[in-house]
């Protein structure tokens, strides 16, 4: 079974070292790039307070440091999380 609860994000990391080409033919190296992020979200779920990273594509808009998102957990393993935007 499935519940959500917020969260808060702590920190948002740009991976510099994923680059994903999005033009097939470039002008310099960074044309037409973009790169995933690793978000680190801070929730309470079941009456503990669970610090968790998660893993976002590069073409989802990374939420901002400070901002309140919806997390699903599971209620048997409250550290397996899915991250709704």
């Amino acid at each position: 079974m499935e519940k959500k609860t917020l969260g808060t994000v702590i920190s948002v990391k740009r991976q510099w070292w994923l680059k994903i080409n999005t033009k097939p033919i470039r002008t310099n190296s960074l044309d037409g790039a973009i790169f995933p992020h690793i978000v680190k979200v801070k929730y309470s779920a079941e009456g503990m307070e669970y610090i968790k990273r998660k893993w976002l594509g590069a073409r989802l808009a990374p939420p901002s440091v400070g901002d309140v998102i919806t997390v699903v957990y599971q209620t048997d393993q409250p550290n397996k999380i899915r991250l709704e935007m």
